[in-house]
């Protein structure tokens, strides 16, 4: 069993140091682009139905802030890059 401490250096494998020193290639960042597509496309769906709920709902202030939160998801998704994993 190993003992990692943080602060001691690298993880058995070197695992930091190969990730640090990987390059992103177009096959990589297609991929990226296509799961940021989806995530995004999800969120709006999420939001959408959410929203769809709301009005049918008793109570759709829940539903409502619900309908917010996939929104300001799918807009922030979209900033995000590679390095930020």
């Amino acid at each position: 069993m190993h003992n990692h401490l943080v602060g001691s250096g690298p993880p058995p494998g070197g695992f930091d140091r190969q990730m640090a020193e990987t390059e992103i290639t177009p096959e990589f960042q297609r991929g990226w682009d296509a799961a940021l597509v989806a995530a995004c496309q999800w969120h709006e769906n999420q939001a959408k139905k959410a929203l769809v709920q709301s009005r049918r709902s008793r109570f759709p202030k829940n539903l409502e802030r619900e309908s917010e939160v996939h929104t300001k998801a799918a807009e922030m998704i979209v900033t995000l890059s590679p390095d930020d994993v």
